[in-house]
């Protein structure tokens, strides 16, 4: 075992000592600031929180505010700096001052551009566009551009230069030293690309590390002997492919040795004379100097670290996604496999394979093994086909119906399309704008798209819903009592039961009718439903736990939701109000939690899934208030382009449903961002969809609430119930009232997307964060991190 006594840690914190040297940084989950040795993690969520310890002090570790969710942190000489989860914003701290309550967090950057790669230097921050369109920097003091456009991957910074690999996996550089580092790989085809001090070192497309100041690995320099690098003052080490075993070498005397014996480590770190692992048996931390005979390794006192980057694009994991890490993310993300050979692993800019000298012959035989094994693949697949069409067709004897499609009958005047007119001020055809200059761009308009392709991918399956006797659900119900009955669905009522097992469900029977057109969308909306929730699975999506056929009886089983719907809240029968719903902060993070289940379905799911019947009554909220999108019985796949729509009749809810839908019967992903911005006005109002105005008269939340918003009157519309927002809370409040008006628009191509909107959220909830005392309003600078 790997112990630090006194000794040892004493002559850790000697070798350690602040000096001239620089740390430098790469986005991780792990990051030191080199001049007073502190070293960060990112911790399991939620939220995936920054925790800090220092070698040799025995204290446990301190958390460094704000407290959300960070996706990768990246440490220079005296500094910290976190990427938000989603990439829309950054903090950083200064580490300088020994104390811990000194990390005091400054926002330099939160929108409109998502961010991911940040990579800290002696002073400059770098960090890569989301959807990799260029490299932008904060504090480069004209030593850097602002901006360099282009696809770039594998971005790493030093004392005074900043580095990354392009789309012909050439070095490009920039800085002072930024020619003189380029110039030196100007001949290298290269994989990944390290920054030191004053060095950099890299892995070449053969597998080979070449570094600028012939910091070479002093034994024999196989391919692919090393997966990772991390780079100090003057020393290197590298994490072996084979085992994820550690090996150092010195650049003064050239000398190798391994400071940690045979431990195997996910990824490791370096900043001044410090290195730092995550071992892969328990993600702990350790850290060990550059004295050969003495490394003096120190465990550091923080929690389980996450073992790699949480990412939402799964499709991206080209060896496959890391056990457990959909657990370990805390969510949708995933963390990607590491590839045992980096030729599988090379960046997402798909670079050219190893040139190594093959033989004909050579060449011959890995043609053949190539087409065995990709013969192999495309029989397996074939065989799952047909095994699953025998399923399909022979043990169901019926098909999956995806689409339904009940008639919606508008009334004389439009329905709810009554004030949406340009007379009451409702929205025009071209996109709203709020009355002040900082909210005229609030959406990431211009890398939407980019962003969407970049986030989507497969959806995340789970294993087949249990299959439950109609006898366990009656008596689960009492005999589907009255007493039992908690509400309706799309195509039958809900009641609550408790299965003999003791888990308490929810249970949603179909009305019983003859075999009629009615019954038909019935059995369609139940079908639709156990097809859609028996393979998908999100924290912000109500979980199906099983069904029932029977004869003519269809029911759905799902996790029972003890808070109810959020309908329910915002417009009680009884008069009683919920205590918990009557601040902003949570009626925010309940819509962030319901758009991220929407975002789940139109970003994740390859074709996208459009619910069609977004509205408060199908938001239901946990035991813990988590709020869980359900109700699945109108669902549809949409169409792939993003520009396309489904022609089809009318479904959904009046009030909440699309203009462009009931109107032109044109569906698309933007149906589902029109109800939710209803349901975005309905919380801020605290009013019903359609509701009786002063005068008696049926009007929409929309006709009602735009026209003060667009005048920058948002307060006057506001729930009486909730009160006035504090002084931050206006600011998140007024964002989220914007952020409707957009999601109203009449024209489904002006509405923002679900990313737009989930990053808008996530910015107003940071808001009232703010003014509950998570973040100090005097510690944020927007300006620089000085």
């Amino acid at each position: 075992m790997l112990t630090a006594a006194i000794p040892a840690v004493v002559t850790l914190l000697a070798v350690l000592s602040p000096s001239p040297a620089c740390a430098t940084g790469s986005a991780s989950t792990i990051a030191i600031a080199a001049d007073s040795s502190t070293v960060c993690g990112v911790t399991y969520g939620p939220p995936s929180s920054v925790l800090c310890a220092r070698p040799g002090d025995r204290a446990s570790s301190f958390p460094i505010p704000p407290n959300i969710s960070f996706s990768s942190i990246s440490g220079g000489s005296a500094s910290l700096c976190g990427l938000r989860s989603g990439g829309t914003a950054f903090f950083c701290w200064n580490a300088s001052d020994s104390s811990a309550t000194a990390f005091r967090p400054k926002r330099l950057y939160n929108g409109p551009y998502g961010l991911e790669e940040l990579a800290v230097g002696a002073g400059q921050i770098a960090s890569i566009d989301l959807g990799r369109t260029g490299v932008r920097w904060w504090r480069e003091n004209r030593r850097f551009p602002s901006f360099a456009n282009g696809s770039y991957s594998s971005l790493t910074s030093g004392q005074s230069f900043t580095c990354a690999v392009n789309t012909s996996n050439s070095v490009r550089c920039w800085g002072p030293l930024g020619d003189e580092i380029q110039e030196f790989f100007a001949n290298s085809t290269v994989l990944r690309i390290y920054a030191g001090d004053n060095h950099a070192c890299s892995i070449d497309t053969g597998g080979r590390v070449v570094c600028s100041n012939g910091q070479t690995p002093p034994s024999p320099n196989s391919a692919f002997e090393f997966r990772s690098l991390a780079l100090g003052f003057n020393h290197t080490c590298a994490v072996r492919r084979t085992n994820g075993t550690v090996v150092c070498w010195d650049g003064v005397t050239g000398g190798e040795y391994a400071p940690v014996n045979m431990t195997a480590f996910e990824l490791i770190v370096a900043g001044g004379n410090l290195t730092c692992g995550l071992t892969t048996a328990n993600f702990s931390v350790l850290c060990w100097g550059v004295d050969r005979n003495n490394p003096a390794v120190a465990r550091l006192p923080l929690p389980e670290i996450l073992p790699g980057i949480c990412i939402s694009n799964q499709s991206s994991c080209r060896c496959g996604v890391f056990p457990n890490s959909e657990n370990l993310c805390s969510g949708s993300e995933v963390i990607c496999q590491r590839c045992d050979d980096l030729t599988q692993q090379s960046s997402p800019l798909s670079p050219p394979p190893p040139q190594f000298p093959p033989s004909s012959s050579s060449r011959t035989n890995r043609g053949w093994r190539a087409f065995a094994i990709i013969g192999s693949v495309g029989t397996f697949a074939g065989l799952c086909s047909i095994v699953y069409c025998i399923w399909v067709g022979i043990c169901r004897r019926k098909k999956v119906h995806n689409s339904v499609q009940p008639t919606i009958t508008a009334s004389a005047n439009g329905g709810p399309h009554t004030g949406h007119s340009s007379g009451t001020g409702g929205p025009s055809s071209s996109p709203f704008v709020s009355p002040s200059a900082s909210r005229s761009r609030i959406f990431r308009r211009q890398g939407s798209r980019v962003m969407n392709r970049q986030r989507s991918g497969p959806s995340s399956f789970k294993d087949r819903a249990e299959e439950f006797s109609f006898e366990e659900l009656a008596a689960a119900t009492n005999n589907f009592s009255f007493e039992t009955k908690i509400g309706g669905g799309s195509f039958g009522t809900v009641y609550k039961g408790k299965l003999a097992d003791g888990r308490e469900v929810a249970i949603k029977r179909s009305d019983t009718v003859p075999r009629t057109n009615k019954f038909q969308e019935k059995e369609s909306a139940f079908q639709s439903e156990l097809a859609f929730l028996s393979r998908l699975h999100h924290k912000h999506l109500v979980a199906l736990v099983g069904y029932c056929e029977e004869k003519e009886e269809r029911l759905l089983v799902y996790e029972y939701m003890k808070n109810g719907a959020l309908y329910d809240h915002l417009h009680p029968k009884n008069g009683e109000e919920s205590s918990v719903l009557n601040s902003w902060k949570m009626r925010i993070k309940v819509l962030l939690d319901a758009a991220r289940g929407i975002e789940y379905l139109h970003s994740y799911a390859v074709p996208p899934i459009i619910h069609r019947d977004i509205k408060s009554s199908n938001i239901l909220l946990d035991a813990n208030w988590v709020a869980r999108v359900s109700d699945f019985g109108l669902s549809l796949m949409g169409p792939e382009s993003e520009g396309d729509h489904l022609s089809l009749r009318a479904a959904g809810t009046v009030g909440y449903m699309d203009p462009e839908y009931y109107g032109l019967q044109h569906l698309t992903v933007k149906s589902d961002v029109y109800g939710l911005g209803v349901v975005m006005l309905e919380v801020l109002t605290g009013r019903r969809a359609i509701f009786k105005d002063d005068d008696g008269n049926p009007t929409s939340v929309v006709a009602y609430a735009v026209p003060f918003v667009v005048a920058g009157e948002v307060g006057k519309v506001l729930d009486v119930r909730v009160g006035q927002p504090l002084q931050h809370e206006a600011e998140a409040v007024e964002l989220v009232a914007y952020t409707a008006v957009h999601c109203v628009n009449l024209e489904g191509k002006e509405r923002p997307s679900m990313t737009d909107i989930v990053a808008n959220l996530e910015s107003a909830l940071a808001l009232c964060e703010e003014s509950h005392g998570t973040i100090s309003s005097a510690s944020i600078s927007l300006a620089s991190v000085d």
